[in-house]
């Protein structure tokens, strides 16, 4: 069999973009087959994710439901006692079709631009799922401080959201604050929550440059550690459903596993 042969790199012109303002957005590159398979494999997840669940260890911070099963973790929807899924990392261990997705040269060949590194390995990857009218929304933050302690190349953690449905405002889409990469780790927020130090400080960035991510299904958005990001509920009678990727250079254990997964290279 001839080995694959992929070009999907960064242009000079996307290098540039994601340099200077943290995200880059590439629209609609995979197609209806694929999307299809994308959300049958996120009902599997979340379908093998509470029978799990049953059997895995529950805690409450600031009275969001968290369960973990083994390294595995699911958050739920923050209802009281709702059964629906909201969150569950790292999702490639539970569905092998997003386990293949990790390989994707749409997704790595960009990522070898942005790391520039050939050689790669995965951070972690999450499913994020916002059902239909009850979607809670993720407040802004930034992803290194959540990672800083595990990782000694914090910097080159690098995210690429993959969405299954088209992104709107009023289903909750992703939205980024421009520029707001360019400051390392900013302070958190200090309400006296449990969860409060992991939000960002709203005078630490400056909210009139948040950018909504609008994008069609099958869409990439590629942002930065460091970037501050959130997102607002979900308002509409559909789904918003996205799985987010996040490489590192090769070598390096995952997140939660501790173990390196490797990223397939392609000629």
């Amino acid at each position: 069999m001839e080995p694959m042969v992929s070009s999907y790199s960064l242009t000079d012109s996307e290098q540039n973009t994601y340099l200077r303002d943290g995200f880059l957005l590439r629209e609609s590159v995979f197609n209806a087959a694929e999307l299809a398979e994308f959300r049958l494999a996120s009902e599997q997840a979340c379908h093998r994710a509470r029978q799990q669940a049953e059997t895995g260890k529950t805690y409450f911070l600031d009275e969001k439901r968290f369960v973990d099963i083994g390294h595995l973790t699911v958050q739920f929807e923050h209802q009281p006692g709702s059964d629906l899924v909201r969150v569950i990392e790292p999702v490639h261990e539970l569905v092998e079709r997003f386990d293949q997705l990790i390989d994707d040269p749409r997704l790595v060949d960009p990522m070898q631009s942005i790391i520039g590194q050939k050689a790669l390995s995965l951070w972690t990857a999450k499913l994020n799922l916002k059902p239909a009218s009850c979607g809670s929304g993720f407040g802004w933050h930034q992803d290194s401080p959540y990672w800083i302690h595990d990782s000694q190349h914090v910097d080159l953690l690098p995210n690429v959201m993959v969405t299954f449905d088209d992104a709107t405002i009023e289903n909750g889409c992703l939205q980024v604050i421009r520029g707001s990469h360019l400051h390392g780790c900013l302070p958190g927020t200090d309400d006296g929550s449990q969860l409060g130090g992991f939000f960002t400080s709203a005078d630490a960035f400056d909210a009139a440059q948040a950018v909504p991510m609008i994008a069609p299904a099958g869409s990439l958005i590629f942002f930065s550690p460091h970037a501050v990001h959130g997102s607002g509920a979900n308002l509409s009678n559909q789904p918003r459903r996205a799985i987010i990727l996040t490489y590192q250079p090769a070598g390096f254990a995952a997140l939660k596993s501790g173990q390196p997964r490797a990223v397939a290279l392609y000629e």
